[in-house]
């Protein structure tokens, strides 16, 4: 799945069963609710899982906390816009997951 079809899901009320969680998560912050994107991922041990979670915790503005994730999820999806952080996320996440 490509950024531009995973964005067409937005108009759902539900993200799609098939996607993995953390583009759960990342669908879920897309549609402004943080607080049920980070509840997905906060107890996620996955590198693809802590990546998500730096974001929202970066997101939220807890650098410090974001840092913490960066280093345990082992991929750099940093990028200095949010919005292009986020896409590269959801880029990168769909090419792993074949979703």
């Amino acid at each position: 799945m490509d950024i531009k079809a995973f964005e067409t899901t937005l108009v759902q009320s539900e993200p799609p069963a098939y996607l993995s969680t953390p583009l759960k998560s990342l669908w879920w912050d897309a549609k402004g609710n943080w607080a049920k994107a980070h509840a997905l991922v906060d107890e996620l041990e996955t590198s693809e899982g802590m990546a998500v979670h730096a974001y929202l915790h970066r997101k939220e503005g807890e650098q410090w906390n974001a840092d913490y994730w960066y280093k345990r999820a082992g991929k750099n999806y940093y990028r200095s816009a949010l919005e292009a952080e986020w896409a590269a996320l959801v880029a990168g996440l769909s090419l792993d997951t074949n979703a």
